[in-house]
């Protein structure tokens, strides 16, 4: 018996600043920090549940520049500001695109 390989097309990332309303997304991990405050940032995103695995949707955007976001991870609901969401990388969870 001959085992074959994985032959789906691995999940593309995007920010979560991206990411439509509504769109079901799991969390894929973070950008990597480039310097104190941004590795200060991720370090935060990460204590508030932005972990990789976890759920994620964007239920709200601010009005009218989008900013911030209203976004549910896990069963928690928080505001970003989109430089915020924009280290968070997601990909959209099967069967929601």
């Amino acid at each position: 018996m001959q085992l074959q390989g994985n032959t789906a097309a691995p999940r593309q990332t995007q920010g979560l600043d991206t990411l439509p309303r509504g769109v079901a997304a799991v969390v894929a991990g973070l950008r990597q920090p480039e310097d104190g405050r941004a590795s200060a940032m991720a370090l935060r995103l990460m204590e508030i549940g932005f972990l990789p695995g976890e759920p994620v949707s964007v239920i709200a955007r601010g009005f009218p520049a989008a900013d911030p976001l209203a976004v549910r991870v896990g069963q928690a609901t928080f505001a970003l500001r989109r430089h915020e969401a924009q280290q968070v990388l997601v990909h959209v969870a099967e069967g929601a695109a």
